[in-house]
């Protein structure tokens, strides 16, 4: 049953299971997304801020470690997206997320004008019409209760709002944020999602390359620990990011009050003040994921981080994610036939 629920998914990837790893800076590197992938689910390469030579390499490493189907996440702010892309068609990776903004149509059509498909997040129901009718081939819709960067609405509430429209469409739709147990995939599932995205469950695993540290906070940490940072000033926006509350997180709030000062001086403009913002939290969460510094550095998590109790094989998260949603959907079956559900 779960198999047929999620086919338009697992037929879209490629993979045995339509679990996609979510694509986290500094986490999501060679060995995390070929073990995920090794697992039977779909490992996404966090390109973040590489350039392209080190793009290329990841990806090549990453090919020698599994021979199953990977994505790679771009961001469309990158100033060599476009090289970026080229790197992706040399190396003939099969799936391209495009994160961090719209992307542009003729870089959709370059994508896919060689056959790569082409995913989008979607937080709206309007934009993902509208990124639909630009070409891309699949949608992510990601809620707040996901780590890193998010938007202001929750994964339940824009499950409400999007599947519906896509239940019985063409277009695979997968769902990310907050999600840690095979019973709310298949509750996803039924509702019209084609797969699911999980980031956070997969930090602590053995072939994560997090420091011990990093992992260790998460293994420690409940959902509630994980806070999304606040926006002093409404005339300069800044992405809300989920972390563990420690001292980046107030470090932070007293850096986008630096460059806010600054951009209502006219010391800066608004862009180069929002790339501050961005060089902060890419600093910060290198400095937590790859040097152990729990302290100052950023501890990006979903909710999700609650349901991590201890370090794991990927296999082994991904089995579980899998035994679950199949015992949810047989005990969802016996609750049918049984007489007394009459």
């Amino acid at each position: 049953m779960l198999s047929s629920l999620w086919k338009k998914g697992t037929d879209f990837l490629g993979s045995e299971f339509a679990i996609m790893g979510g694509a986290m800076s500094w986490v999501s590197e060679r060995n995390l997304v070929s073990a995920i992938s090794n697992a039977g689910g779909f490992g996404v390469i966090a390109c973040g801020a590489m350039f392209p030579d080190l793009l290329k390499k990841e990806i090549i490493e990453t090919q020698k470690l599994t021979n199953k189907p990977f994505g790679v996440n771009l961001i469309t702010m990158h100033p060599k997206l476009s090289e970026l892309i080229n790197v992706c068609i040399e190396t003939k990776v099969s799936h391209i997320v495009l994160a961090g903004g719209l992307p542009t149509k003729p870089n959709i059509e370059k994508i896919k004008g060689v056959g790569i498909k082409v995913m989008c997040f979607a937080p709206a129901l309007s934009l993902a019409k509208r990124l639909v009718k630009m070409g891309v081939d699949a949608l992510i819709i990601e809620g707040m209760e996901a780590g890193g960067h998010i938007g202001p609405v929750s994964t339940s509430v824009l499950a409400q709002e999007i599947l519906p429209h896509f239940k019985n469409e063409q277009i695979p739709v997968f769902v990310a944020g907050g999600i840690g147990r095979g019973e709310m995939i298949v509750n996803y599932l039924e509702m019209g999602a084609s797969g699911c995205q999980i980031g956070t469950l997969f930090v602590c695993t053995n072939e994560s390359i997090a420091h011990k540290n990093f992992k260790e906070v998460f293994i420690k940490s409940a959902a509630r620990n994980a806070v999304s940072s606040v926006q002093i000033s409404a005339d300069f926006p800044v992405i809300p990011v989920r972390a563990i509350a420690n001292k980046a997180s107030d470090d932070f709030m007293k850096h986008q009050k630096k460059v806010i000062d600054e951009y209502q001086k006219g010391q800066i403009s608004k862009e180069d003040g929002q790339l501050e913002i961005e060089k902060f939290w890419a600093g910060a969460l290198r400095r937590a994921v790859i040097d152990g510094d729990v302290e100052t550095g950023s501890l990006m998590a979903g909710q999700s981080v609650g349901m991590v109790d201890r370090e794991k094989p990927v296999k082994e998260v991904v089995n579980m994610l899998v035994q679950q949603a199949n015992n949810h959907i047989e005990r969802k079956s016996v609750e049918v036939e049984s007489p007394e559900s009459k």
